[in-house]
């Protein structure tokens, strides 16, 4: 008689996802890095709230990950406050400054919106950002929260994998000499476990932490940050940065098969989830079954339609007026579902027309606390390393959102001073009932398109937020044509299917970068646990709050 074999836990099942969610209590902080989801954690563990953690996570990981992000890039938060239930939105994307205008770019020969370069800069919107967010719901001071930062760039921390990967590549692209200096080594970006120092950086954030947001806006970065962009030619001026203040907006929602998800209105571009969560409601996604050939043509031609309607109608609506009622409508996303032949691809989407009212590079975390106050929160350079440039001194990199404008005067997205480019980092939140998801997914313009995946992989297939951020994912990061790029682990069989509807498959990896990396933060407060995840896209962790700290 052969002795039985025992090759698994009875009863367990086997499941796709790579690693189990974090499960806790009390709080928890998912985040790209390791070390500063930590860093966030250490804060609730002393007595700090969500909110309180999510500074201290972001202010790391712009140490961490200077070419995502970091304090000279924008921020936008979605708070849930536990003890009202209400939902605050925060914009803090900077503007361009006053006089850089379609007539300055072209009197200096300049036809197209540069990408890089002192002309692509607007101005940070991260510190004040921080600011408002503290100064409402916050229970430490900046010091507190401040010091793992400043720690991590004073004395330095060991580069982990994708960032080591990220850097290797970032150093091929052409930098200002501050740049050079303050994030190369010999011409070269630090390696996978080299410890990394950026002094300079350390700086800045002890000013920023004695004496707040005016260091950043009034004091002594600011004149620097004004003195480099003179002697660049630029337009910055102390009263583009003195003048500046982040916005609590309210935020906009969709619902979506027993969901409500919750987006940060226009100038960023969240609408177009929701609009392609409405149009994807008019299919049965779940009965088509999860990366069947239908679903996935179903959602990748909804990206087209939502995509165009992006691209045509958001902007800065303190300039432009933005059709938001009439992009969220369900009637509309009706329409729009109409233009999807299931059978064939569509290369050439035009914009609808919504009704407009008769008046008027990047890192993502999200924070859950034991008392049930969650954040979704991300903050972006743009491009890698933003717009290339750091000014004397200062340790970070000046981000290129700039580079978002249109030169063309009739668009709505038109440059002029003192307006907000369309946006592409967006955070998320979803709720159902006695639950509440915070969650977002990195990478440019992919990230709308992810928000809506990860919708549908919770509410039409039943996943849970760790198995939805690790599923494999189509990105669309074009607008025109039918070029699709997806993971290799949807089957080669559905990919052979979609080219026959007529979609230009380009296969990516795995686990690729391209399709953005993701944290999501779930809170049941039925039982008052906390659950955490982080996508293998990335090198971060979901990180509990510990206990002995208390």
């Amino acid at each position: 008689m052969g002795i039985p074999i025992i090759t698994g836990t009875a009863g367990a099942q086997d499941r796709v996802q790579g690693r189990s969610m974090v499960v806790s209590r009390d709080g928890i902080v998912a985040a790209e890095s390791p070390l500063a989801a930590q860093a966030g954690a250490t804060i609730l563990a002393h007595g700090g709230n969500a909110i309180d953690a999510a500074v201290a996570t972001n202010a790391v990981m712009g140490v961490v990950e200077p070419m995502m992000n970091g304090i000279g890039g924008d921020l936008f938060a979605i708070v849930y406050e536990a003890k009202t239930g209400k939902l605050y939105g925060l914009n803090a994307s900077g503007w361009a400054p006053a006089k850089l205008t379609i007539e300055f770019l072209r009197s200096k020969g300049i036809e197209g919106m540069p990408l890089f370069g002192i002309h692509s800069v607007t101005v940070p919107g991260t510190v004040d950002g921080w600011a408002k967010l503290l100064s409402r719901f916050g229970n430490k001071k900046l010091p507190e929260i401040l010091a793992p930062a400043i720690h991590y760039a004073r004395d330095g921390f060991p580069v982990p994998e994708w960032d080591a990967q990220y850097w290797e590549f970032e150093e091929r692209q052409p930098k200002d000499k501050n740049a050079a200096v303050t994030f190369l080594v010999n011409g070269k970006g630090p390696r996978l476990g080299d410890i990394f120092r950026n002094p300079d950086l350390a700086h800045s954030l002890d000013l920023i932490a004695q004496e707040g947001r005016d260091a950043f806006y009034k004091g002594d970065i600011a004149r620097r940050i004004v003195a480099y962009s003179a002697a660049l030619g630029g337009t910055m001026s102390a009263e583009d940065l003195t003048d500046y203040s982040s916005e609590w907006v309210e935020p906009i929602s969709t619902t979506y098969h027993g969901w409500t998800v919750y987006e940060i209105p226009p100038n960023g571009q969240g609408i177009a989830a929701l609009e392609m969560l409405n149009i994807m409601e008019n299919f049965p996604l779940a009965k088509f079954g999860h990366h069947s050939p239908d679903a996935l043509h179903a959602m990748i031609e909804a990206k087209k339609l939502a995509y165009a309607d992006l691209l045509r109608y958001v902007a800065d609506p303190r300039v432009t007026r933005v059709p938001v009622a009439g992009m969220l409508s369900k009637e509309y996303a009706a329409q729009r579902a109409k233009r999807i032949d299931m059978a064939k691809a569509n290369c050439d989407v035009a914009p609808g027309e919504p009704a407009f009212p008769t008046t008027g590079d990047t890192t993502y975390l999200s924070v859950v606390d034991r008392d049930g106050n969650m954040v979704s929160l991300i903050q972006s350079n743009f491009s890698g390393f933003g717009s290339g440039l750091v000014a004397d001194g200062t340790g970070f990199v000046l981000q290129n959102r700039g580079g978002l404008f249109s030169v063309d005067a009739a668009s709505p997205n038109a440059l002029a001073g003192h307006k907000r480019p369309l946006h592409t980092i967006i955070p998320a939140l979803m709720s159902r009932g006695d639950e509440r998801i915070a969650f977002g997914i990195m990478g440019g313009f992919n990230q709308a398109q992810a928000h809506a995946q990860f919708v549908s992989d919770v509410a039409d297939f039943g996943m849970n937020i760790q198995a939805s951020l690790e599923t494999a994912r189509f990105t669309k990061q074009t607008f025109a044509g039918c070029d699709v790029a997806m993971e290799d682990r949807v089957p080669a069989e559905v990919r052979q299917a979609l080219e026959k509807r007529g979609h230009q498959i380009q296969v990516l990896s795995n686990f690729s970068p391209k399709v953005g990396g993701g944290q999501a933060v779930r809170r049941d407060f039925s039982t008052g646990v906390n659950y955490g995840a982080s996508d293998p896209r990335k090198d971060g962790a979901a990180i509990p709050e510990p206990p002995s700290a208390k």
